[in-house]
Parts: C-alpha cells; sequence; structure tokens
C-alpha cells in the first residue's frame, strides 16, 4: 500500500469515526446505525465495513482514538516533567484527559448495555494484552527505582490504583452536575488518595523520577499505539 493510498484510508477513517462521534454524543450508542453514519460522511455503508466489522467494532474504535489522544497527553506530561510519572500524577491527568472529552465521559457512565458495545469486541483481545504489559512495565519502572510505597506487592498496588480510579469514574452519574472546578476537586481528591496509599512519603527527590521517566514514556506509547491500531485497522499504517 502506497503512502497516498494510507493517507486516504486514514482520511476516511476519521470522517466516519468524526460521524459516529457526532451521533454519539447527540443522542448515545442506541442511536448509532451504520447507515445514518455512512449518510453522515458522505459515503456509502459498505465503505463502513471495509474499515470496521460491525456496528460495535465501529463503537470500540470511536472510543479507541480518543483514548489514543489522552494517551498522547499524559505521555507528552511526562515528557515535559517527569514527575508526572508518579502514580497520584499520571491518574490525575488520566482522569481529567477522559473526564473533559465527551466520547470517553459517555464510555466511562456508560450503562451495562451500553457499555458491552464498546467492551465486547473481539479486536480489544490485543488492546486488553497491551494494557496489562503497560501496567506491568509501568510500575515495575517505578519500583526500580523506589517510587512505590514498600511491602506492597506490584499486583495489589495494581489492583489497587485501577479499583479507585474506576470507582472515580463510576461515580460520576450519581453526583450532581458541578462546574469544571469541581472536577479538578475530585481529580485533587483521586490523586491524594492514590499518593497516601501508594507511594512512599516523603516524596522521593525529582532525578529518580527523571531516571524512571524513559521507561515509562516507552510504556504508554505503545498503549498509544495500540489504540491506534485499534481505532484505524488498516488505515494505521
Amino acid at each position: 500500500m502506497t503512502k497516498t493510498q494510507r493517507t486516504d484510508l486514514r482520511q476516511r477513517a476519521d470522517a466516519l469515526l468524526d460521524a459516529t462521534a457526532a451521533l454519539l454524543t447527540a443522542g448515545g450508542s442506541r442511536q448509532i446505525r451504520i447507515e445514518e453514519v455512512a449518510r453522515c460522511a458522505g459515503v456509502g455503508k459498505g465503505t463502513v465495513y471495509l474499515h470496521w466489522q460491525s456496528r460495535d467494532h465501529l463503537l470500540l474504535a470511536v472510543g479507541a482514538r480518543e483514548a489514543a489522544a489522552m494517551t498522547d497527553a499524559v505521555v507528552a506530561a511526562i515528557r515535559a516533567d517527569p514527575f508526572e510519572a508518579a502514580p497520584h500524577r499520571y491518574l490525575r491527568r488520566h482522569f481529567l484527559e477522559a473526564m473533559r472529552r465527551p466520547i470517553l465521559r459517555l464510555i466511562f457512565s456508560a450503562d451495562g448495555a451500553e457499555l458491552a458495545a464498546f467492551a465486547g469486541q473481539r479486536p480489544r483481545s490485543g488492546l486488553a494484552a497491551t494494557k496489562l504489559i503497560t501496567s506491568r512495565d509501568y510500575l515495575t519502572a517505578l519500583a526500580d527505582h523506589d517510587l512505590l510505597r514498600p511491602g506492597i506487592e506490584l499486583s495489589d498496588v495494581d489492583h489497587g490504583l485501577q479499583a479507585v480510579a474506576y470507582g472515580f469514574f463510576a461515580a460520576g452519574p450519581f453526583l450532581p452536575e458541578d462546574p469544571q472546578t469541581a472536577l479538578e476537586h475530585r481529580a485533587g481528591q483521586l490523586a491524594e488518595i492514590i499518593r497516601r496509599s501508594f507511594e512512599p512519603d516523603p516524596t522521593p527527590a525529582p532525578d529518580r523520577y527523571g531516571a524512571a521517566a524513559p521507561r515509562v514514556v516507552d510504556a504508554f506509547t505503545r498503549l498509544a499505539d495500540e489504540y491506534r491500531r485499534t481505532a484505524y485497522g488498516a488505515a494505521a499504517a
């Protein structure tokens, strides 16, 4: 496949994903129909199936594209300031980036039936494996530089981080509508719980975060790339 062909595929995929994202934010996943996505993107229905196998595969792709952008933002923050690799800083940024993106916010607040549309696809298996590897590599990099609270198994840290973060995401639909400052407040609460539970006291010297940062950046970059492959398929090449 030539570079021009790949560019054309990517542009067409983006047009279809943009159309799907607009329909999602307007009416939720139950309103998504392949015919409507194709009409909004100005292409035939069959064109959608050249990129994704089904409606639910398309929904997974929309979420993966947003997750790639979110992970890119995390990587950029760590490159700019290695202290952002600390679990409390990373999860604070992850929470804010996700909740400020309408598609990801919709996914995190989806009910069981809607969530299955985003999470139940076969192409997600490669993504799930990459996420497990990313988490392992991230925590190992921190542990190797004594950036985690001593005496806690990495598997317990991994479970704890995910459980606490999921609780903050899942609680969103049950909380009253608040201004944006409230989101910052909740992110701060999440960060403080993570810091107190899983990080050393006192805070390690900055150079230790600087030493761990390249491995952390590498792990999250690979995750972002896998999100893109999940989103674009052949158009990701």
